[in-house]
């Protein structure tokens, strides 16, 4: 396991497109530059081989408003967790958050949360394996204030 560094960005970017592939790859990158220029806020580790291949990552943040399910401020908050699909059950996630729960606790954290899609079923099940206990489950509203524009409203539905 390493921290991301500016030396690992690129590799950052390449794993975390993985995860996340509607974001194109300068998304990730300036993602991995303003992670780095925020290290007591963010932080991101990459599972490595010893052959330099990268197996996965996990990125969390140091959240101070209200984290749903969590009593307490600061929480440390999983961002996004990846493992190759070949390397998974070997316990490079477990790894990666026990690297990260440490990181969280040197900056104040007592508590480590993360949140799924309801429909993510494998997510939840990773969690859970993880040692993470479900609180709560919630629906997101969303209303366009005001005198939103036509061209507003196609906007967003043209992004779904």
């Amino acid at each position: 396991m390493k921290r991301v560094h500016a030396d690992a960005v690129a590799s950052l970017g390449k794993v975390r497109a993985k995860l996340w592939p509607d974001a194109s790859a300068s998304e990730h990158e300036r993602d991995g530059m303003d992670l780095l220029s925020q290290p007591d806020r963010y932080v991101a580790f990459l599972a490595m081989s010893q052959t330099d291949e990268c197996l996965g990552f996990a990125e969390a943040s140091i959240r101070r408003d209200y984290v749903n399910g969590c009593d307490t401020s600061p929480v440390l908050f999983l961002e996004g967790i990846y493992v190759e699909a070949s390397m998974r059950r070997s316990g490079i996630a477990r790894t990666l958050c026990v690297q990260i729960e440490q990181w969280g606790m040197e900056r104040g954290c007592t508590e480590f949360a993360s949140d799924t899609a309801l429909s993510n079923i494998d997510a939840q099940a990773i969690h859970r394996a993880l040692g993470f206990n479900e609180t709560e489950r919630v629906v997101f509203f969303r209303k366009l204030c005001g005198n939103a524009s036509e061209a507003s409203r196609q906007s967003v539905r043209a992004k779904r």
